[in-house]
Order: structure tokens, then C-alpha cells, then sequence
């Protein structure tokens, strides 16, 4: 049974979550590791080297997305191939995040997280619900 006084803190807590995880993997690739480093690691892995920046644009803008409540249903799902590729990258470093190059759980588990809020939607407390209304339109 769902318990319909939290449930919409509940996808807000997820929302949030989610959409500063996308956000921050996004500016580790681009600040930390730069986008040169990131095509380099996207090849040594036996990816196009240019999904490197595909990947990370998805990830900052869908993350913002996400965060906002701005189709997060249809940002989530989007973004599943781009967390399953990372659990591809992770699947033969074993089963914990720690080990040497990262294991496979947590990309396993955000997996599991972007099909969870693709389920539930944006929520309550989403800029989506302010566009649907046109409370936002009654603000200017």
C-alpha cells in the first residue's frame, strides 16, 4: 500500500537524488577527469570516443531535468541506456564500488533507481505541475 501523504516527498527525494547524481558524474567528467581524458577512457573501453561527450551532455542536462520535475518519467527511461553502459563498463570489476576501477552495484542500483522514478513521474513538487496549471503564466 502506498502511503498517499508521503508518497509525493517520496519522488521528490528521489527526483532530487537522482538528478544530482546525473548532474555531478556529468561535471566529474568534464572537470575532473576533462573531456579529452573522458573520450580516451570511452575508447579504452571499447567505446566511440565522441559518445563521451553524447554521455555527459545527456547526463547534465537530463540531470537538471530530472532535479526541476520536468519530464523526469521520459528523462529517466532516456537515460537507462547511458547507466546501463556504465554498468557495462563496471560488470567485470566485481561486485563492490570500491574495488579496483569500480564494481557493478551502484551503476546496478541507479539503473534500478531511473526505471523507479520513470515509474512514478515527476511528483507533486515538480516544475511540470507549475507548466500543466499555468502557474507559471499567473507569476509574470
Amino acid at each position: 500500500m502506498i502511503d498517499n501523504r508521503t508518497a509525493p516527498y517520496a519522488a521528490l527525494v528521489l527526483r532530487i537524488a537522482l538528478g544530482v547524481m546525473f548532474i555531478a558524474h556529468a561535471l566529474l567528467k568534464y572537470a575532473v577527469f576533462t573531456m579529452p581524458g573522458t573520450v580516451q577512457f570511452f575508447e579504452s573501453v571499447g567505446l566511440p570516443g565522441p559518445l563521451a561527450y553524447v554521455v555527459t551532455v545527456a547526463e547534465l542536462v537530463g540531470g537538471a531535468l530530472i532535479l526541476m520535475g520536468a519530464w523526469s518519467r521520459w528523462v529517466s527511461a532516456a537515460l537507462v541506456p547511458v547507466l546501463l553502459g556504465a554498468l557495462f563498463v563496471h560488470a567485470g570489476n566485481g561486485w563492490l564500488f570500491t574495488n579496483a576501477n569500480g564494481g557493478w552495484e551502484y551503476p546496478a542500483f541507479l539503473v534500478i533507481a531511473a526505471v523507479a522514478q520513470a515509474l512514478l513521474g515527476d511528483g507533486k513538487y515538480a516544475v511540470a505541475n507549475l507548466l500543466r496549471d499555468g502557474s507559471i503564466a499567473k507569476l509574470a
